[in-house]
């Protein structure tokens, strides 16, 4: 790769890791809210169907493996690293491509605010509780919303590139 392709590629890419910077901000941010204002287990009831709580995860989504040993801690931090590597390598690539770039900085700045999380608390603070009647989705937070607005989008731009192909 020349050095002319390289500047292009990588000032291509800064709008993109500027998003997920953002997204990275924000999810810290009411993070820092959350542990400010709140004890483990305190909640706002804010509608019928939603409250801002306080959650400690110590597994991945909806708190897979939460009850191991600790070792978990430590193995989805590295899975986020790797993942964030791979993202700006992808960025770096395809930062062109608008919407796949807009999936893999939302899913960055979602995944980078986890294993801030991780690495400082050795839990993901949770705070967003959706419910209706006995019905309860577990509690999750900005970066976790940002890395599912990403996925879909995925998947939004491999159906739209096939569709093309077509």
């Amino acid at each position: 790769m020349s050095k002319t392709t390289f500047v292009k590629s990588s000032g291509a890419m800064l709008p993109w890791l500027g998003l997920a910077l953002l997204l990275l901000i924000a999810d810290q941010f009411t993070k820092v809210l959350i542990l400010g204002y709140y004890r483990l287990g305190d909640a706002t009831y804010v509608t019928s169907f939603f409250s801002i709580v306080r959650v400690h995860n110590t597994g991945a989504a909806f708190s897979f493996l939460a009850s191991a040993s600790g070792w978990q801690r430590w193995f989805f931090t590295g899975i986020g690293i790797v993942a964030a590597l791979f993202i700006i390598w992808m960025l770096k690539s395809h930062a062109g491509q608008k919407l796949f770039s807009f999936a893999m900085a939302c899913i960055l700045g979602g995944a980078v605010g986890n294993v801030v999380d991780r690495t400082l608390h050795g839990y993901v603070v949770d705070f967003l509780d959706f419910h209706y009647g006995n019905w309860h989705f577990p509690a999750f937070n900005i970066a976790d919303s940002a890395i599912t607005v990403g996925a879909v989008c995925l998947i939004l731009d491999e159906l739209l590139r096939v569709r093309r192909a077509k």
